[in-house]
């Protein structure tokens, strides 16, 4: 997690810089690192006991969003051990199985949320602007091969943390800390580490940022093309907001979170290799700017169930159902059972008809963004597929 913090220290070291830590990052850092944790704690784990618990028929994207928990989950499990690390001032007590399993865990994290986002992307993308139609669903072998994948890469992607990270004393005689670090020296003599460094830190950039981010982007711009030649309708008028506001959240709100991390990563990356001008006040300033950005990346772990599954109504209903706190949205459900008994409004997944006899028909999100494509066209009734 740390390792450009503490190789940058040491450089600075070696240009007689003076190093001064930000005097609230002392007690902000391990602060900031336990609130994520138990947001993301809550909220990830909140997304795995409504997906366990759910009987109506799972949709496509739901099986990314179960992985984007399930990593997001591994990950923030080890923020108390990176907040005592930090509390510490750097100082690692934990032994170099926990850091190099933690570290792991971090690079997991990075590889597989950016793989499931834009997997949920590509997957959107596929139903919404390439499908033929809503007579053609996907096989599920489709779904566990692309988990299967996704999980494979991002675990050898994240390899380097298990075989590069190491404990070890700080360079001074006079501190006595034990630093959790990459220590490229087993594989290469010194004089290369920077080659390292910056052969791994350009492809975690590209392969966990701007390539994913790319994607994701191109994506939600194709699926909002589409859905806004149906804004027109009445039908379609609310699943277009809600699905604009999540395609707004996930573009900004990846790129928020992980532009600053990189860029940071990036600077530094270059000045250690020579390529931009050594100077000691951009040294400092990364030094001290560093865990901060890292802060900011890490806080995309609790904010993805938010924009991944709070925004979806049908979940909210399950997590309403699963605490018993239904009373608290009664105002909603009835505006939601108001919407199902109009004419021509969409099913939900516990729609019942206008008769309160018949049972409509359960519409997944391919279904009802088929409709979105189709309904020009006379093809979707009630919001379901004809």
């Amino acid at each position: 997690m740390d390792e450009e913090t503490n190789n940058l220290t040491n450089l600075l070291g070696m240009l007689d810089c003076e190093y001064d830590e930000w005097e609230p990052s002392v007690g902000l850092i391990p602060a900031t690192y336990l609130l994520i944790f138990f947001l993301g704690i809550t909220g990830n784990g909140l997304v795995l006991w409504a997906s366990h618990r759910r009987r109506d028929r799972p949709r496509a994207a739901d099986s990314f969003i179960l992985q984007l928990a399930l990593a997001d989950l591994a990950f923030v499990v080890t923020l108390p051990l990176w907040a005592v690390y930090a509390s510490l001032g750097y100082h690692w007590p934990f032994g170099k199985f926990a850091c190099k399993l933690s570290g792991y865990l971090v690079l997991l994290n990075m590889y597989a949320s950016a793989f499931c986002l834009t997997g949920l992307s590509l997957d959107r993308y596929i139903v919404i602007v390439l499908s033929p139609g809503p007579g053609h669903p996907r096989s599920p072998l489709s779904s566990s091969l692309a988990t299967i994948i996704m999980w494979a890469s991002a675990g050898l992607l994240a390899l380097p943390a298990l075989i590069f990270r190491n404990t070890g004393q700080a360079d001074d005689l006079w501190d006595n800390r034990t630093l959790c670090y990459m220590d490229y020296s087993t594989v290469d003599g010194s004089s290369q580490t920077h080659l390292w460094e910056a052969g791994l830190g350009f492809s975690s950039t590209l392969l966990a940022f701007i390539a994913p981010f790319c994607v994701i982007l191109f994506c939600y711009i194709g699926i909002g093309r589409r859905v806004s030649g149906h804004f027109h309708l009445p039908l379609v008028a609310s699943r277009k907001r809600r699905l604009l506001a999540i395609m707004v959240g996930l573009v900004v709100t990846f790129g928020a979170c992980w532009a600053p991390f990189h860029l940071v990563k990036s600077i530094y990356v270059l000045m250690n290799a020579e390529v931009v001008p050594l100077s000691c006040a951009l040294h400092v300033f990364l030094n001290n700017l560093h865990p901060y950005v890292t802060c900011l990346g890490y806080a995309n772990s609790c904010m993805n169930p938010v924009l991944y599954a709070f925004l979806d109504p049908r979940f909210r209903g399950h997590c309403r159902r699963l605490l018993g706190c239904g009373n608290l949205f009664k105002g909603d459900r009835e505006h939601v059972e108001d919407k199902e008994k109009k004419p021509g409004a969409g099913s939900s997944s516990t729609g019942i008809a206008a008769d309160g006899n018949k049972p409509t028909k359960v519409s997944t999100e391919e279904e009802e963004m088929a409709c979105m494509k189709d309904s020009t066209q006379g093809k979707c009734v009630n919001g379901s597929v004809s």
